[in-house]
């Protein structure tokens, strides 16, 4: 039994490990846009059965009386993100961009890994394509690259451009509207089975149980950025509680440890 509470509390040392690191990652992130931060969940080992011991004398009493079950630890099951909206905030930059609602936009890289992302802060970069921070091409409903030549729109400038809640691009001359392409936003049903790669940017785990689809309810806001969702506040209180419990356990080690040692002293002593 000493041994099994050592193991116990090993087990949930090293889940507070993870958590704090996660922690870490969401404090080091409550200013970058986009961010969803991170959660982690826990599994049980497994359950141990308690049983009554049979009663010997007692015909009747065949097999031992179920009484419960005790927890042989929890270990770290996965790391999820939490995808609920962050603040948008206003910038005034025409080329930001803030999703409020569901969905993400489709980002293509050089080398054409597509990602997701709810950073909406875009550049039209010297090939006249709508481009992240990184360069990677943010793509249409169509999924394809978006082009907008300033010279071939006869527009003084990106602030001639506007950009419709549903995504649609519209190029303003004077009095005259030309509708452009549209943004694409895309949505998972499942976004638990998402992965991160880099800060801001989203991946299904795999494409083919958790395919891509067209977002449903959102609207776009034109010279706004999405803030991450993370909390410093609440993920300090997080980490205190973490390294309480943390503690907590150490000393429940050590006191077991002890325990274990003076149990092996004492037979050695016996024998």
């Amino acid at each position: 039994m000493i041994s099994r509470g050592i193991d116990i509390a090993a087990k949930g040392m090293m889940s507070l490990i993870d958590f704090q690191d996660s922690i870490a990652n969401n404090i080091a992130n409550v200013n970058t846009a986009g961010y969803k931060r991170e959660g982690l969940s826990f599994r049980n080992v497994y359950n141990a059965v308690i049983e009554e011991p049979v009663e010997r004398n007692n015909p009747k009493n065949h097999d031992g009386r179920l009484v419960g079950e005790i927890s042989m630890g929890s270990v770290t099951n996965k790391l999820v993100h939490e995808f609920s909206q962050g603040v948008l905030s206003r910038t005034g930059n025409p080329l930001d961009l803030g999703i409020e609602g569901d969905g993400f936009f489709k980002l293509r890289a050089p080398d054409g890994t597509i990602t997701y992302t709810r950073n909406g802060s875009f550049f039209i970069n010297s090939q006249n394509l709508l481009t992240d921070m990184q360069g990677n091409l943010v793509m249409d409903d169509q999924n394809q690259p978006i082009r907008l030549n300033m010279t071939e729109l006869n527009i003084g400038s990106e602030k001639d451009l506007a950009i419709n809640e549903d995504g649609s691009i519209v190029a303003m001359r004077n009095e005259n509207a030309t509708a452009l392409q549209r943004i694409g936003i895309f949505d998972f049903a499942n976004k638990d089975e998402m992965m991160a790669v880099g800060t801001s940017m989203y991946v299904p785990k795999d494409i083919t149980t958790n395919p891509e689809l067209r977002a449903q309810k959102f609207s776009v806001q034109q010279g706004a950025i999405e803030l991450s969702n993370a909390n410093v506040i609440n993920e300090m209180i997080n980490s205190i509680n973490v390294s309480r419990n943390y503690e907590t356990l150490s000393n429940l080690v050590k006191e077991k440890s002890n325990q274990l040692s003076q149990a092996i002293n004492l037979g050695r002593l016996n024998v």
